[in-house]
């Protein structure tokens, strides 16, 4: 039996998709949905996985520090960066793949959870991304 916990976070996150044939080849943004799954080999004493608000305080703090309200590229757009570096303060980070929703899913999974459930034990085993309401991604392990 497998029990888990999912906290819903929200972002204004920025992005381009690199190479995308439509519309999402130019700079936009979306109110990005976060669920964050965690998963304990056990409950806690009081018969959590683990408290939402420890997962928001954790894992979306740490997206809310590097993405919210900026520009989330691939540090491969050259062209965009170039452009986005020419506005003085304007937050920027930079992804090692396109931002596609399906990308910043795993990013999270792979990279944002582990360190920022470090301590804890729960491991993050899933990460869903609502780019729109009809546009879905999600990364699991």
């Amino acid at each position: 039996m497998k029990v888990t916990a999912t906290r819903r976070v929200q972002f204004a996150i920025g992005h381009r998709v690199f190479g995308h044939e439509g519309k999402c080849r130019h700079l936009h943004g979306h109110n990005f949905v976060f669920f964050l799954t965690g998963e304990a080999p056990a409950l806690d004493n009081v018969g959590r996985v683990i408290d939402f608000g420890v997962l928001k305080e954790r894992v979306g703090a740490e997206i809310e520090r590097l993405w919210d309200h900026g520009l989330v590229l691939f540090q491969n757009d050259y062209k965009a960066i170039d452009a986005v570096r020419m506005i003085e303060g304007q937050k920027l980070y930079l992804l090692p793949s396109n931002p596609t929703a399906e990308n910043l899913a795993l990013f999270v999974l792979v990279h944002i959870g582990p360190r920022a459930l470090e301590g804890t034990k729960v491991k993050l085993t899933k990460v869903t991304v609502w780019e729109t309401e009809n546009g879905i991604a999600e990364a699991s392990l």
